[in-house]
């Protein structure tokens, strides 16, 4: 039980096992017995899975999927185009940008805090969200980016548009782009890269 509460109050294990072995000290005079030993180390070990297995890969701030989530994505549909004679994965796929004022001095939304930047990407990956309400992967790319991997047809034009049209109403100017796959995953990678330091 003690190993698990520890663990939940974000002790590590050495603290935990300093810990009982300080109150052992106190206690008894002596070390911990190793089933007491053994017993808080199972426990911490536990809730610590525990916890892990409950991780999502998403943004737990703004509920959009991590960038690493986007890239297993880009990466997964790359490997489907391998060995097949189907078209080049630019011509069937493309991320949808949409991005937020830069607010550094001198540009944007001066003096912004990063909550209320978080906060005002949750907002527009709801927008987006709105309008890609499918299996489109939506994620965050650096603070002021949310991509989407959408497929190319013939609604996406479409799609882009109606996005434009619902952020024109926020009162925060908002870039809204298609970006084209390049033809390597390694590619992509690069392009991902790119889009976060801009």
């Amino acid at each position: 039980m003690a190993g698990r509460l520890l663990a939940r109050d974000g002790a590590s294990l050495d603290e935990a096992l300093e810990l009982l072995s300080r109150t052992t000290h106190l206690v008894t005079g002596g070390e911990p017995a190793f089933v007491d030993v053994r017993a808080l180390s199972m426990a911490w070990s536990e809730s610590t899975l525990a916890y892990l297995h409950q991780l999502s890969c998403e943004d737990p701030l703004t509920g959009l999927a991590s960038l690493a989530h986007i890239r297993s994505r880009l990466s997964e549909l790359y490997r489907g185009q391998l060995g097949r004679r189907s078209a080049d994965l630019g011509e069937t796929h493309a991320l949808v940008v949409v991005e937020l004022p830069d607010d550094r001095p001198g540009r944007g939304a001066r003096g912004e805090d990063q909550f209320s930047r978080a906060l005002r990407l949750t907002r527009l990956g709801e927008v987006v969200r709105t309008v890609f309400n499918g299996t489109e992967t939506i994620g965050r790319s650096g603070t002021n980016r949310v991509v989407v991997v959408v497929e190319r047809d013939a609604r996406l034009g479409r799609r882009v548009a109606l996005i434009r049209t619902m952020l024109a109403t926020t009162g925060h100017p908002t870039r809204v782009w298609i970006e084209g796959l390049p033809p390597t995953d390694a590619g992509a990678a690069s392009l991902l890269d790119e889009l976060c330091r801009h």
